[in-house]
């Protein structure tokens, strides 16, 4: 189907009105604000190009299929650019502070999120930030519902396993050794 047909300009436009918001949120979270536009802009222009081929009851799902595979392309750009900047600055720390909370929950949510496998995560993420439902997210990830199925609900498992372990961590308290008094007015630990 031709972009220049009317009809197709306006599903297009539709499309694009209905997915920008959450793609330019699930790249944010991946690659930062300062590059998730550019990732939502590739990702529009590749649906553009290849609008014949991109399945209506499932465009949702493939444009998040295709932001993806743009995501990992920017992500592999940037590790080679800190290498070379690494290099080039010698002594001098490329990668910077993470900002992206100062809450303590979603720090170790985070924390713990980043201890599982890329597999986990990305399960994670795409049903449980994005909110795509199991078909879609079976779709991007380009395997079964039944597949996709089992793989969230082991990742979830993990996660919580993880997760109770670091509340458990946490509440546990630090002991100190008790300083005791020896006759003389002297402490020892």
């Amino acid at each position: 189907m031709e972009l220049h047909d009317a009809t197709a300009r306006r599903r297009f436009e539709a499309l694009f009105d209905a997915h920008y918001a959450e793609l330019t949120r699930f790249a944010t979270r991946r690659v930062g604000a300062d590059a998730a536009g550019d990732i939502v802009a590739h990702t529009f222009l590749i649906a553009w190009r290849r609008f014949a081929e991109l399945p209506p009851d499932h465009a949702r799902a493939w444009l998040y299929s295709t932001a993806r595979h743009v995501i990992a392309n920017e992500l592999r750009g940037r590790t080679r650019r800190e290498k070379l900047a690494a290099k080039a600055a010698t002594g001098h720390d490329a990668k910077g502070a993470d900002p992206s909370g100062l809450v303590d929950e979603r720090l170790r949510v985070r924390a713990v999120l980043a201890e599982l496998s890329p597999a986990d995560q990305e399960v994670l993420r795409l049903v449980e930030w994005e909110g795509l439902d199991v078909a879609e997210a079976a779709l991007v990830l380009r395997c079964t519902r039944t597949a996709l199925k089992v793989r969230l609900h082991r990742a979830r498992k993990r996660f919580a396993q993880r997760l109770l372990a670091t509340e458990e961590r946490d509440a546990t308290p630090t002991r100190r050794p008790r300083s005791t008094i020896v006759p003389g007015g002297s402490t020892t630990s």
